[in-house]
């Protein structure tokens, strides 16, 4: 059984006189430990389907099951728990607060849900820390960090709830090129060593490249799923010609 399976998914916005179609027909598998990267160009879905898969967003129809767990019929606060439970996220914009430490912005996701000790919850948050090489950071604000750092610490939150999926959309976006290729570095340990899915939404090819498989996007249907770099750039670049 698939870890994330969807079937004939669609998301439609309704804009009073226009309904925008924002995905459609998507059907997609992804197995447990694989590493899948979502392309497109803008407006081509991607991040409409990544918001589905992480539970931040319903289906306007059809089947998402998640773990052998149907998602599309579930309630806000069942789709948090799930998030809660299984998924981790990461952002552009990092999405830390800022008068807060690196070891107490890891820690935060804990206060939710979970009934771990305070001294359980700074071991979790200080492990983190150490998996993603800022073991000398842990009192740091954001502001006395990189944005390198602040990624990380971000990576650290994301993996504090043992999650078995990891997604980041656009989470080198705010990088630098040498600063991007150590993130991903990063999360390609994540993925083979500790056996998390991972899903990224990027427009960056060197990112794509180092994924399992890439699957594109156009006009808010997937239009090429595939192992071969070479012909998920030949769909890409087909569907910002037409």
């Amino acid at each position: 059984m698939p870890l994330i399976e969807i079937r004939d998914v669609w998301k439609v916005y309704d804009l009073g006189e226009v309904q925008v179609e924002a995905l459609r027909e998507a059907n997609l598998n992804i197995e447990l430990g694989e590493y899948v990267a979502l392309v497109g160009p803008s407006g081509s879905g991607k991040s409409t389907l990544m918001n589905v898969l992480g539970c931040l967003d319903r289906p306007t129809r059809g089947s998402y099951q998640l773990a052998g767990e149907e998602v599309a019929t579930m309630s806000r606060d069942q789709r948090a728990r799930i998030r809660n439970r299984q998924l981790g996220f990461i952002f552009q914009n990092f999405n830390l607060l800022s008068r807060t430490s690196a070891i107490e912005n890891v820690e935060l996701p804990l206060l939710y849900g979970t009934r771990l000790s305070a001294q359980e919850r700074r071991r979790r948050a200080i492990e983190k820390l150490e998996l993603v090489g800022l073991a000398e950071r842990l009192d740091h604000h954001p502001n006395q960090l990189s944005g390198g750092q602040q990624q990380r610490v971000a990576i650290a939150r994301a993996l504090v709830n043992e999650p078995s999926i990891l997604m980041g959309d656009e989470p080198t976006g705010n990088l630098d090129s040498k600063t991007s290729r150590e993130l991903i570095g990063l999360m390609r340990r994540l993925n083979q060593e500790k056996g998390i899915t991972v899903i990224l939404v990027t427009h960056d090819q060197d990112i794509a490249k180092n994924a399992d498989r890439i699957v594109t996007l156009r006009d808010g249907q997937i239009i090429s799923d595939t192992r071969d770099f070479a012909q998920a750039v030949k769909s890409l670049h087909s569907s910002q010609e037409e």
